[in-house]
């Protein structure tokens, strides 16, 4: 018999929240349902892929290597069922033309690609111009008309209203640290403790910025041991206990190019998250083929 018939779409469902959220009792109340529904649905997924699919820790869960590759799959065929329901609520399919999108690094990285695979497979005959920009050229852009629409760091941009704008997804941040880190080995860790510890500082799209906000609000001074443009540089070093950070959870990957671990853990302070989304000129009227990836992208993004 094949595995596929031992597996259902409430577990897959399951299965994703959990990965999503790094707890069964948060992807509990996520999906609606008991956190004994969803500890049996990982479990059975784990009996019938015979795959331990989780680390269980003190306080949560972290996809294995084997989880983290399962969980790419399952969230394609979810991500792909729900564009086939979905499909008759979007404009006409045969629209043509071409979509100038400016979008910076970290969205183009980690957020942007997979939409606008979606995207194209709906309208193929749509040619997408994507450009790499930061976000005052994406702003000026907009003004001047040169693009259609930037998919930026919406908590970044000082009057968004200045924009038609839509916040299509809210990223938590935590603390980041190899899993024999003292921080990990704590209950909780504030603000106040992060700081006895060197911390890597990310600088791309005005990281350092949105950084120095929430430390000032607490009246803490991180104690920053080295600043890099590079994710990868910034996971090497916190995998091998170099510092810490906190980032959020649309970059957080559990491993390091040399396949060490990183834990992901939340802050008892308040730490913003960090907001994804979309701007447009609102003066002027989108055309059709901007318009279909700004409707795109809302209905996906708000289910």
């Amino acid at each position: 018999m094949s595995l596929a018939n031992n597996v259902t779409l409430r577990q897959l469902n399951y299965f994703v929240a959990a990965a999503e959220t790094g707890q069964f009792s948060m992807a509990a109340t996520r999906v609606h349902v008991s956190q004994s529904a969803i500890t049996n649905a990982v479990l059975l997924l784990e009996e019938t892929l015979d795959l331990k699919l989780f680390d269980r820790k003190p306080h949560g869960v972290s996809l294995t290597a084997e989880g983290h590759s399962f969980y790419q799959r399952a969230r394609h065929i979810l991500d792909s069922l729900e564009d086939a329901l979905r499909e008759p609520r979007h404009l006409p399919l045969n629209l043509k033309g071409t979509i100038r999108i400016g979008a910076s690094y970290t969205l183009l990285g980690y957020f942007l690609p997979p939409l606008l695979a979606r995207y194209r497979a709906h309208y193929p005959e749509i040619e997408i111009d994507l450009r790499d920009m930061n976000r005052d050229e994406i702003e000026m852009a907009i003004d001047q008309g040169e693009i259609d629409v930037g998919v930026v760091i919406l908590s970044n941009i000082v009057e968004p209203e200045r924009f038609g704008h839509h916040v299509l997804l809210r990223s938590r941040r935590q603390l980041w640290a190899a899993v024999a880190h003292p921080l990990m080995q704590q209950p909780n860790a504030a603000l106040e403790d992060v700081a006895r510890y060197p911390y890597i500082q990310l600088t791309v799209d005005e990281s350092e910025q949105s950084t120095s906000r929430y430390w000032n609000a607490k009246g803490v001074i991180p104690n920053i041991a080295f600043r890099t443009s590079s994710m990868e540089a910034l996971r090497g070093l916190i995998a091998h206990g170099f510092g810490v950070s906190i980032l959020s959870d649309m970059v957080y990957r559990p491993w390091s190019l040399e396949g060490k671990k990183i834990e992901a853990r939340p802050i008892l302070d308040v730490v913003p998250d960090m907001e994804i989304g979309l701007i447009w000129n609102r003066k002027r009227e989108l055309p059709p083929s901007a318009n279909a990836f700004r409707q795109f992208l809302i209905q996906i993004c708000t289910n």
